[in-house]
C-alpha cells in the first residue's frame, strides 16, 4: 500500500536547494544568480532554487527509476490508474500522444467534431483519418454537449476497423456525456476510449462529481491537473488502465511531443496536487462545490440571468463546480458582459460565448470570491434590460466537409487568399476562437460561407481567433487546385 503522504518529487527538490555546490549545468541563470533583476522583483529569488535540471538523484521524466517514477506511482494511485506519466507540456501533448499510441497513417479514430485543437494536432501528427460525430446540440442555450452512445454506436458499424474511439469529457461548459455506455459499445469492438478529461482532474474526489473516466471505462484518460487542481500552468497527467493501451507506444508517443529539458517546478506541482487531493480532496470538493452551490442560486434568482442545467441528451451529468450564466436575457452578449464585468466589476470569467460565461470555481476560491461573483452580476443586472439582441442562433453546425486528411492538407502546397475568396475551397489551417479552443475550421475542411460568418461575427463582437497565420482573418491559407487535385488522386 502506498503512503500518499510522500512527497518524494518535492523532497528530492528541497535536498538539491540545501546542497552546497559550485553549478556548471543548465540552466544558464546558475539558480538564480543570473537572473535579470526585473523578473527576480516579480517572483522573488528562492523559486530559481528549484528550477533545476535531470540531476543524479532528480530522476530522468523519459526513463524514470527514482523520485518520478514513485512520484508518478502515487499519482496511479490516488487517481485510479493502473499507470500515469506526468506532463510538463500541458494535456495537449498528452491528447497528441494518446492518438499517436493508437492510429497510424490511414488509421480511423472516431471522434466529436468539437475536439480541442490539440487532437487536431495530433490528427495530423500520426496521419490518421477522422470519423467525425456531430455533438448534441441544444438551440435554446447555443451549446454542444456530447456524443450519444447511439451515435457511436452507428459509427462503429460503419467503420468496424476503427483503431480508437476519443470523447471530450467535460466538456468546456463541464457537460458530461453518458461516457460509460460509450465505453461498453468501444470495447465490443476491443478497441480503445481515449478521453480529453482535461476539466476533470477534480472527478475522483467527491461522489457529487460526475463519475471519473476511468471508473466509467476509458482506458486512456488526460487531465490538466492545473486546471481544476493545485499544479501550476502547464502541468498535467496521462493515466491508462487495462490491457487494449500499449504502455511502450505511450511512452515513446510522449517523448516526441514533450520537452527533453522537463521543468522540474511544474514535475514537484504535480506530486504536492496528487499528495493534497489524496488527503484531503473530499473536504477540499465539498468546500469548493458549497461554493459554486451558492453562486449557482443567487446568480440564478437575479432577472435576465439563467444558469446552465441538465437539459438534453448528450447531458448526462454537469459538473457543479463548472459555472455557465446565460446573459442573453439582458440584451447583451456574453462577450460585452465579460469586458463590464473584468474592466469595471473586478470579476475574470474562464470564456465569454455568444450567449454565455463561464467560470471555474476551484480550490483556490474563497467566499468572498463567490461575493465579488455574485455581486458583480447584481450591479451588470441592475443595469436594466435593453432586449435580447440575440435574434437568431450563431452556433456553427458542422457538416462532412473533410475532403482530404488532415495531415495532407497541413503539409501540402498553399496559397493565401482574401478571405472573402476562399469559400468552398480546402483549408490548410486550425481556425478557432479560443477559448475554448475548438476548431471552427481545420486543416482538410471545406471552407463554408457558414463558418466565415461565424468567425467574423465572433470577431466582430470581440471574441480572438487563433491558430491562423493572420488572425486578423482577413486572408486564410488554403490548398492549391494543382496540390489538392493531385493528393486526391494518390
Amino acid at each position: 500500500m502506498l503512503n500518499q503522504n510522500q512527497t518524494p518529487l518535492i523532497d528530492a527538490l528541497k535536498a538539491y536547494t540545501t546542497h552546497a555546490h559550485t553549478p556548471f549545468y543548465t540552466p544558464g541563470h546558475k539558480r538564480g544568480k543570473g537572473i535579470h533583476q526585473p523578473l527576480a522583483d516579480l517572483l522573488g529569488t528562492k523559486v530559481f532554487d528549484a528550477d533545476l535540471t535531470e540531476l543524479a538523484n532528480l530522476d530522468n521524466l523519459f526513463a524514470p527509476q527514482g523520485v518520478i517514477q514513485q512520484a508518478q506511482q502515487l499519482a496511479a494511485a490516488a487517481f485510479g490508474a493502473s499507470q500515469t506519466w506526468f506532463l510538463v507540456n500541458g494535456s495537449t501533448c498528452g491528447i497528441e500522444a494518446a492518438i499517436l499510441a493508437t492510429c497510424g497513417t490511414g488509421d480511423k479514430i472516431i471522434l466529436p467534431r468539437n475536439v480541442h485543437s490539440s487532437a487536431i494536432a495530433g490528427l495530423i501528427l500520426s496521419g490518421a483519418i477522422p470519423i467525425f460525430l456531430n455533438p448534441e446540440y441544444d438551440p435554446v442555450l447555443d451549446i454542444a454537449h456530447s456524443i450519444t452512445p447511439e451515435s457511436v454506436q452507428a459509427a462503429l458499424q460503419k467503420h468496424p476497423d476503427a483503431k480508437a474511439v476519443f470523447v471530450v469529457y467535460p466538456t468546456y461548459y463541464g457537460v458530461c456525456g453518458d461516457l460509460q455506455a460509450i465505453a461498453q459499445i468501444t470495447h465490443q469492438y476491443n478497441i480503445p476510449l481515449l478521453v480529453d478529461e482535461a476539466h476533470g482532474a477534480h472527478f475522483a474526489f467527491h461522489p457529487q462529481l460526475p463519475t471519473p473516466a476511468l471508473a466509467a471505462g476509458a482506458d486512456l484518460t488526460i487531465q490538466s491537473s492545473h486546471k481544476v487542481l493545485g499544479a501550476m500552468t502547464q502541468a498535467s497527467m496521462l493515466h491508462v488502465q487495462g490491457q487494449r493501451i500499449d504502455i511502450d507506444r505511450v511512452s515513446k508517443a510522449l517523448q516526441l511531443v514533450q520537452s527533453t529539458s522537463p521543468s522540474y517546478i511544474l514535475l514537484a506541482s504535480l506530486d504536492a496536487a496528487r499528495q493534497q487531493m489524496a488527503l484531503h480532496g473530499n473536504e477540499l470538493m465539498s468546500h469548493t462545490l458549497q461554493l459554486a452551490d451558492e453562486a449557482r442560486t443567487r446568480i440564478s434568482q437575479i432577472p435576465g440571468l439563467s444558469v446552465l442545467q441538465v437539459t438534453s441528451p448528450g447531458f448526462m451529468a454537469l459538473d457543479k463546480t463548472r459555472l455557465t450564466v446565460n446573459v442573453s436575457g439582458l440584451g447583451i452578449t456574453g462577450f460585452t458582459a465579460d469586458e463590464i464585468l473584468d474592466a469595471q466589476l473586478g470579476v475574470t470569467a474562464e470564456f465569454a460565448s455568444m450567449q454565455h460565461l463561464t467560470f471555474i470555481i476551484s480550490l483556490g476560491n474563497t467566499p468572498a470570491d463567490i461575493e465579488q461573483l455574485v455581486q458583480g452580476f447584481m450591479k451588470l443586472g441592475s443595469r436594466g434590460n435593453t432586449g435580447n439582441l440575440l435574434t437568431r442562433n450563431e452556433c456553427i453546425v458542422w457538416d462532412d466537409h473533410l475532403r482530404l486528411s488532415p495531415r495532407e492538407a497541413f503539409f501540402a502546397d498553399s496559397e493565401t487568399l482574401p478571405v472573402e475568396q476562399t469559400s468552398d475551397r480546402i483549408c490548410t489551417e486550425i481556425v478557432c476562437p479560443y477559448p475554448p479552443g475548438i476548431p471552427v475550421l481545420m486543416p482538410g475542411e471545406v471552407i463554408t460561407k457558414a463558418a466565415l460568418e461565424y468567425l467574423q461575427q465572433i470577431q466582430a463582437i470581440g471574441g480572438f481567433i487563433s491558430g491562423c497565420t493572420d488572425t486578423s482573418l482577413k486572408t486564410l491559407k488554403v490548398v492549391n487546385f494543382l496540390s489538392a487535385e493531385c493528393l486526391s488522386k494518390c
